[in-house]
């Protein structure tokens, strides 16, 4: 991949000179990364000539960059299984995962996970390279948008990204019960728990967390509620209502109710935003609820006007 970028002394007036490779660290490329270009296959130009990363930037230099390649990961085969792209452009990939499809390979899912089928999705539409980069990834029962990065570059700015709280991610869950207040902030530290390999807990000695939630629509027996991580812990939303008395319908593993409608947990990644790199442009993406969702939605507004006509 070509990268271009155009150099003014006036965008950096903290220095008298810039080199070249300050220039590059400038625009989020990593010392290893500065290093592939010089050792593994990439190149740096300004203006028409290759320079070396020492060299000194002027007024006006054109600079542009062309990625070394990079290495595929064998240990993630193809699958031609269809995605739902909702977002496309040279560095990135937005696709709306469907509920019980892993996000990655695992020794219980080795060759159809959503990565799997964005190999294959890549190999069909003659990318590039067919290097898998998950930059947000959902547990395996959670639908949603997840962002892959077409590189190892274009991952790094959106982990950059995320560090500043760039890139946000809403989420949409049906919770139980009657939520008070309607909106907050969950504050409660989350560790492993040590019974269950897989299941966290709300402990004292566990890592920081937290959720900002807000309540959209409250039914008699549950609420729909809308909510956003300022940390990323394993299961947080699903670990933080449950602390709260509200785990999520169709979530057995934390004590959700779980029937015909609800068979796995109700979470759904609805909405993307981030930073175009290269453009600067904001990207702001939606993925609608999927059917099982609506349908526990439907449920509980059933059940609500039972209640009703029963009094």
């Amino acid at each position: 991949m070509i990268i271009k970028w155009q150099f003014f002394a006036t965008d950096f007036p903290e220095t008298r000179q810039m080199s070249l490779q300050g220039f590059l660290k400038k625009h989020g490329l990593s010392k290893t990364q500065i290093a592939r270009l010089k050792f593994s296959g990439g190149q740096v130009f300004v203006g028409h000539r290759r320079r070396y990363t020492d060299y000194p930037l002027h007024d006006g230099d054109v600079v542009r960059v062309i990625l070394a390649p990079e290495k595929v990961a064998a240990t993630i085969s193809i699958s031609y299984l269809p995605i739902e792209v909702v977002y496309e452009d040279d560095l990135f990939l937005v696709v709306n995962k469907p509920p019980h499809l892993p996000s990655i390979p695992s020794h219980s899912h080795p060759t159809d996970t959503l990565s799997n089928r964005v190999k294959g999705y890549l190999e069909v539409h003659q990318a590039e390279s067919l290097a898998i980069h998950i930059v947000t990834r959902l547990d395996m029962d959670t639908s949603g948008l997840v962002i892959f990065a077409k590189n190892a570059f274009a991952h790094a700015l959106l982990d950059e990204q995320n560090v500043q709280h760039l890139l946000k991610k809403t989420y949409l869950a049906l919770a139980t019960g009657q939520i008070q207040p309607a909106a907050g902030l969950i504050d409660l530290p989350i560790r492993r728990r040590e019974t269950h390999g897989m299941a966290r807990m709300v402990a004292a000695d566990g890592k920081p967390s937290q959720t900002k939630y807000q309540v959209v629509e409250q039914y008699s027996s549950g609420a729909l509620v809308k909510l956003s991580l300022l940390t990323g812990r394993t299961h947080q939303i699903r670990v933080h209502l449950t602390a709260l008395g509200h785990p999520l319908f169709g979530d057995a593993l934390y004590g959700g109710p779980v029937d015909a409608i609800a068979q796995r947990q109700a979470l759904h990644c609805a909405q993307v935003e981030f930073i175009q790199p290269l453009t600067r442009r904001p990207i702001k993406l939606t993925a609608p609820l999927p059917a099982d969702f609506v349908a526990i939605q439907h449920e509980l507004t059933a059940s609500a006007s039972r209640s009703c006509d029963q009094t």
